[in-house]
């Protein structure tokens, strides 16, 4: 049997469930898709960090050594920020590897051009675990715009900020006790800013933006607001009156071809396609010419939603070399 050789780029959370679950599936992808994937590499910051056995694997702080692994076919990134992301997707998709990214504040910039890039060397790029984690929301939209125009994109892209708000809400608990609650139960991290502020579910934005119509909005002239200054007051007022607090990341466009871009807390009552979404989960509500409004639902974010996604686009991306479609 053919053996695909593969390296992971970061071993942190998400890193660590792309390793285990391609060892859970390795037979299941073996015999769905005629090849043995193997890692050759794992990238990490700090050699000397304690971290689970990887046997056989080569663990190295150096770049140079995943291009260096023979036969290397697909590069799952999984680190944070700008860079060194970037550069380090560049230079595998000029070697000729098929990559696989969670990095959404590295993609939301740079989405246009690595897909340009990709296309010249002619490989592919999954990026489904940037957005909105385990909800299925970029393989939809792919599949919805080969028929259907987009015109306005809602989204919960942001479980840590829904959470606060849904314990708020039902638990009568202030800001502050429900973001520390938050922290306790590993939702939100020790520094919460991206999460509370919008800034996470911006960069999502941006790259739901990108896909449904191919540009992006100034990103200067994108209003976006956390939910730092919802009170409780101010949740139990609007919780009198029927409605819920939600935050929102939603981009329009108009007619003229204009994008209108905002992030932030939006008070939705019943009918509205995101009022039911609790908890940690994510929605993302897509308003289109023939389907109309359709929602999908589901885990944002976690060891395994995002890990599990990875390892779809990598099957969907090697079953499109073959001529066919995997599922697992």
């Amino acid at each position: 049997m053919a053996k695909l050789r593969a390296a992971i780029l970061g071993y942190g959370t998400v890193g660590q469930g792309i390793y285990r679950i391609l060892q859970d599936k390795r037979e299941e992808l073996q015999r769905s898709l005629g090849l043995d994937i193997e890692v050759g590499a794992i990238l990490v910051n700090d050699l000397e960090k304690p971290r689970p056995a990887t046997p056989g694997v080569l663990i190295t702080d150096k770049f140079d050594d995943i291009l260096a692994i023979p036969g290397l076919q697909v590069v799952f990134e999984a680190i944070v920020g700008e860079d060194p992301a970037y550069g380090y997707l560049c230079q595998a998709i000029d070697k000729g590897c098929h990559v696989i990214t969670a990095n959404k504040v590295m993609f939301s910039r740079y989405h246009i051009d690595l897909h340009e890039r990709a296309k010249s060397k002619g490989v592919y790029i999954g990026y489904e675990a940037t957005t909105a984690g385990g909800v299925p929301v970029i393989k939809t939209l792919k599949n919805l715009l080969q028929v259907n125009t987009v015109h306005r994109i809602q989204g919960i892209l942001n479980g840590t900020s829904n959470y606060i708000l849904t314990s708020m809400r039902t638990d009568n608990s202030a800001f502050d006790a429900a973001l520390r609650d938050a922290q306790a139960l590993g939702y939100a991290e020790a520094d919460p800013y991206n999460d509370v502020s919008g800034m996470d579910a911006f960069h999502k934005l941006m790259i739901l933006s990108a896909l449904a119509f191919d540009k992006q909005p100034e990103r200067s002239e994108v209003d976006v607001r956390g939910i730092d200054t919802i009170t409780l007051e101010d949740v139990q007022r609007a919780q009198s009156e029927g409605l819920r607090y939600r935050h929102v990341a939603e981009i329009v466009q108009h007619p003229d071809g204009r994008l209108e871009a905002s992030v932030g807390p939006q008070l939705v009552g019943p009918d509205h396609p995101l009022y039911a979404i609790e908890g940690v989960n994510n929605a993302v509500a897509v308003d289109t010419n023939y389907i109309g409004t359709l929602t999908l639902v589901g885990p944002g974010a976690g060891m395994y939603p995002t890990a599990s996604v990875m390892v779809e686009d990598y099957a969907e991306i090697i079953g499109k070399r073959a001529g066919f479609m995997i599922s697992i």
